[in-house]
């Protein structure tokens, strides 16, 4: 039934941590929704996610955005079938993008990743290539604090939007 977190609620920690993985790659963030369960329904449960991930220092964001590729590459390997799966769907726009569109993102992911040290983050669910090459842009001019703010922003939207498709998959 979509929309159910009895299945989470019963959960022994490790397990539930493991699940929320799926969600977010941070082990700390994992951690501190799995234990602040029982979740009364769904909305709850985003709620204690979204702020788990705005509450992480930034080594953490770190870890967690290590699980995520870069905008128009394949989902990498270590990740579950699942954590692929929600990859290329988010990702969809990057996909189907033309040529010429798709060597800009990834020489944009490239300048991101020297100016910055990590990987360009951006909720890809619902935006076209040409969306996401525009954004990586503005956002190249950001200061490395502006970024970090940014960056976390973004991860908690896709936090959010993963921790739907978790709680709607069982």
């Amino acid at each position: 039934m979509a929309g159910d977190i009895g299945w989470l609620n019963a959960l022994p920690p490790e397990a539930a941590e493991q699940e929320l993985l799926a969600c977010c790659a941070s082990r700390q963030w994992a951690q501190k929704v799995a234990a602040t369960r029982p979740y009364p329904d769904v909305d709850s449960v985003i709620a204690a996610a979204v702020t788990a991930v705005c509450e992480l220092g930034w080594p953490e964001v770190e870890e967690a955005l290590a699980a995520h590729p870069r905008i128009g590459d394949r989902a990498k390997a270590e990740l579950s079938e699942r954590e692929a799966a929600w990859s290329r769907g988010e990702q969809s726009g990057a996909a189907t993008a033309d040529l010429a569109v798709r060597r800009e993102l990834a020489a944009g992911n490239q300048a991101y990743e020297d100016r910055f040290g990590h990987v360009f983050l951006i909720r890809a669910t619902g935006r076209s290539a040409e969306e996401m090459l525009t954004e990586l842009r503005k956002r190249l001019a950001n200061s490395v604090l502006d970024e970090r703010i940014k960056v976390q922003s973004e991860l908690a939207d896709i936090t959010r939007l993963r921790v739907r498709k978790l709680l709607g998959d069982k």
